[in-house]
């Protein structure tokens, strides 16, 4: 996770008090209040995994706004004192605590009746599908996923939406919340939930089917985001900095990644869409390995395999299925 221009806890406090002071100098009125005049619920999401979920829970009864725009690292967003002061007037702050401290900070301070934690709705806990667990890396090359910090607490993980059974979980939670905050349009919210859940059900169905029989259970990849999806389907993920996937291994890493390639027959090193890819072309290169995009889905763009989460997800599913041997 890269937390290098993450904004201070004191310069988030002192733009909230900004931002809200700019608000009522001006008599109240902002960009969000004049949006959700139409009617319509006023959901502030944080970033791509939480506005999916607004905009397939919501649908038309909705006016869904993000935080982290396409294109933008989401652990690097800071926000500008105007988008602090207006999340005040959001009907509902929907995010996931310990992505992105700088918002987890500014939601805080916002006093919304209605704000979602999505990692209340599911279990981040640590798992054994990381790196630095599956083949004893703490001692070697110091670069083990014990010693990163997620921003959520010790042993945690929040990727839950790489996990599209922990996913659902969160989206009846998300579909809840909307009922409270919005009940006249309740039964909808409640339909909606049920539909996505049923997709994310034939998802994991797809999963499930698709890496039940591989040649090798082990992936090697920049950003070690994965572990939820590695522990659902019984793999193991390798990860070749940490959760920061432009800083650089080790040399006692890389070494450490060349005899776990060799030993469990890895043929693909994969890189994200958002950082850098070459920390993952050195070690392909390296080791004779191929290359490949599996992304975490942290947002959205151009470059994308894919339109929408779904469609990512069963991108990164192919790619999965190619690297691992799926038969």
């Amino acid at each position: 996770m890269n937390v290098r221009r993450l904004i201070p806890t004191t310069a988030v406090t002192g733009a909230v008090a900004l931002g809200l002071l700019t608000l009522s100098a001006c008599g109240g009125t902002s960009d969000a209040a004049d949006k959700g005049s139409d009617g319509k619920l006023d959901v502030v999401a944080s970033f791509y995994p939480m506005q999916y979920l607004a905009e397939q829970i919501g649908g038309g009864h909705v006016a869904v706004r993000t935080l982290t725009a396409p294109g933008v690292e989401p652990h690097d967003l800071e926000l500008k004192p105007r988008q602090i002061g207006e999340l005040a007037d959001a009907d509902v702050l929907l995010y996931l605590k310990g992505i992105q401290p700088a918002v987890d900070d500014a939601i805080a301070q916002a006093g919304v009746e209605h704000t979602v934690d999505a990692a209340g709705l599911t279990s981040v806990e640590g798992h054994g599908a990381e790196a630095g667990e599956g083949h004893d890396h703490a001692e070697e090359g110091g670069e083990s996923h014990e010693g990163h910090d997620h921003g959520s607490g010790s042993g945690t993980d929040p990727h839950v939406w790489l996990d599209p059974v922990k996913y659902a979980e969160v989206a009846e939670g998300v579909g809840a919340a909307f009922a409270k905050a919005d009940p006249d349009h309740a039964p909808d919210y409640k339909a909606n939930t049920a539909a996505l859940v049923k997709k994310l059900g034939a998802l994991d169905t797809e999963f499930e089917t698709g890496l039940k029989n591989t040649a090798t259970r082990t992936f090697i990849t920049t950003h070690s985001a994965f572990g939820h999806l590695a522990e659902r389907y019984h793999l193991e993920q390798e990860g070749i900095s940490g959760v920061d996937p432009e800083s650089e291994p080790s040399p006692a890493r890389i070494k450490q990644l060349q005899d776990i390639a060799k030993a469990d027959k890895v043929s693909t090193v994969f890189f994200e869409t958002l950082a850098s890819d070459k920390t993952a072309k050195t070690l392909a290169a390296d080791t004779g390995l191929r290359t490949d995009v599996l992304d975490p889905l942290e947002g959205i763009t151009d470059k994308s395999r894919g339109a929408d989460y779904v469609e990512v997800m069963r991108s990164n599913l192919a790619a999965l299925k190619t690297a691992l041997g799926a038969k």
